[in-house]
């Protein structure tokens, strides 16, 4: 479990400067209107607020899936598939470069997520900045679907949940110093950090397969318990 939060805040960390180019826009432009330092704060954790709530929704949400397939006996198979996906995710770009820009194109609701936030914009009030954050986290963003596929791996609804939820929190720091900090953050330092990421998510899906792979290695790759379910079996209540 603690290895579990770890990987979730640091994909949501590391993934935050990723985030400086896809959603750093939208923190910037929020309506905060001029109510100070304290109230600009407050009005982006709201913000960040409702786009972590939207976070852990789609966790919880895919995580059945992954709970279907863990008691179906097959979260070591979840685990590898898991992190194959994300591998796939970091390839796809570089092999197709154009597939980026094409996905975005088929859904619809993309569009009308976008639409939705510009209204938004054009008022302000914290309930406006929340679902702003809302319907942000609903965005098309490739280090989202990875964070989906390393909680789906989870294989429990309530802790795929706390996984994208925990995601989100990672990308906090950032997030929050991006409306504050403005264009202080200069665009050599942001393309550097990026340049990271990429490794970084490959390592995690690197470890989601040798999770997978059952090699009895602690915190790597430890040995799912299988034992209580033989125990139970060999119980005399249980041969009858």
């Amino acid at each position: 479990m603690i290895s579990t939060i770890i990987a979730a805040l640091s994909v949501g960390f590391l993934g935050s400067f990723h985030c400086i180019g896809m959603c750093g826009p939208i923190a910037m432009a929020l309506p905060v209107g001029k109510t100070g330092k304290a109230g600009r704060i407050i009005s982006v954790l709201i913000y960040n607020g409702g786009r972590i709530f939207t976070y852990a929704l789609l966790g919880a949400l895919f995580g059945i899936i992954g709970q279907t397939f863990a008691f179906a006996g097959f979260q070591q198979a979840l685990s590898v598939v898991a992190g194959a996906v994300i591998l796939l995710l970091l390839l796809i770009p570089l092999l197709f470069k154009n597939a980026a820009k094409a996905s975005s194109g088929i859904f619809s609701y993309t569009v009308k997520v976008k639409n939705a936030l510009g209204n938004l914009f054009s008022k302000e009030g914290k309930k406006s900045l929340f679902l702003i954050g809302l319907l942000n986290g609903l965005l098309p963003c490739g280090l989202v679907y990875v964070a989906i596929a390393a909680a789906v791996a989870t294989g429990s609804i309530a802790h795929s949940a706390l996984f994208m939820a925990l995601f989100g929190a990672g990308t906090l720091p950032v997030m929050l110093a991006m409306p504050l900090l403005g264009q202080s953050i200069s665009l050599s330092k942001r393309n550097t950090i990026r340049k990271a990421v990429p490794y970084i998510v490959g390592l995690m899906a690197v470890l989601l397969m040798l999770r997978g792979l059952n090699l009895g290695i602690p915190y790597v790759s430890p040995s799912f318990e299988t034992n209580k379910v033989s125990g139970c079996c060999e119980h005399a209540c249980c041969k009858k």
